[in-house]
């Protein structure tokens, strides 16, 4: 029997198409890779800073209390005040926490202001009036923090507040009537300050930011001038009212200004996608 079925296994072995003679294994097709992506990643971070400004700024009396007469209640006012305008240097330093907030620590040397004013009172029983001259200057220390808006082609508008102290220091008064003058010596004093601010930086690079806006500063009342040796003061201001245009350069330490940083551009590879395991099937 083998030997009639080993002749008929040959012939049909034989009669077989010759891509059959092995199992074909069929692998399906990949999805090509999809491309590059091209991301931007942000590189810098906040950090500290120093900055200076040049300022020119505008004060005006808010008022006077007094100056006494000989004995109270005997009291007087200016009849009118005026304050001249004068320059200004500023300093500080600071820290950029995040990029919408910071916060900085100012000191400012405001140049003397000329003062004039008049004085009516009576010189014995006849009506005068006095021609008033002076001056003061003044160093602000003031604890600052501001809210940057968003950053527009390199300028970043920003409002701020501030709040600290003023040494104000009053030059003496001279008074003039006539041809005669009466000199009252002036004082010198800590005083409660806060401050309003909004202007805008424009990035020079990405460490240097120039700096532009206005600052308006209010000062508490204090003591104008002491006692003169003729029955008159001491005298005192209701405090000042100041604004002030500001312009200087802030330099950031530690890296590119978050504000100013240009984004890194990588290009990024995704994974290869690699399909699941199918089973063999063979054809």
């Amino acid at each position: 029997m083998s030997n009639m079925l080993k002749p008929l296994l040959a012939a049909l072995f034989l009669a077989l198409p010759s891509g059959a003679y092995a199992a074909d294994v069929y692998v399906p097709d990949l999805p090509p890779p999809p491309p590059p992506q091209i991301i931007e990643k942000e590189v810098a971070v906040g950090g500290w800073y120093l900055r200076g400004d040049v300022n020119y700024h505008w004060s005006k009396l808010r008022g006077t209390e007094y100056i006494t007469y000989g004995p109270p209640p005997g009291t007087s006012e200016f009849t009118s005040t005026e304050l001249d305008g004068a320059l200004s240097l500023g300093a500080g330093i600071g820290y950029q926490m995040t990029r919408h907030f910071r916060t900085d620590f100012t000191a400012d040397y405001w140049f003397k202001s000329d003062f004039r004013g008049t004085t009516a009172g009576f010189c014995g029983p006849v009506p005068c009036t006095s021609t008033d001259s002076s001056s003061y200057s003044a160093l602000l220390l003031m604890a600052n923090a501001y809210v940057d808006l968003g950053t527009f082609k390199g300028i970043t508008p920003y409002v701020g507040a501030g709040i600290g102290g003023a040494y104000v220091k009053w030059d003496d008064l001279r008074n003039t009537i006539g041809e005669d003058s009466w000199v009252h010596k002036g004082a010198k004093e800590w005083r409660f300050a806060w401050s309003l601010m909004a202007g805008a930086s424009y990035c020079l690079t990405q460490n240097l930011q120039l700096d532009a806006g206005y600052r308006y500063t209010r000062i508490a009342g204090g003591r104008m001038f002491e006692e003169s040796g003729i029955g008159v003061g001491p005298g005192f201001d209701d405090g000042f009212n100041v604004h002030e245009a500001r312009a200087g350069l802030r330099y950031s330490f530690g890296g590119s200004n978050i504000n100013c940083a240009v984004p890194q551009v990588v290009a990024y590879e995704p994974p290869v996608y690699v399909p699941p395991a199918e089973p063999v099937v063979y054809k």
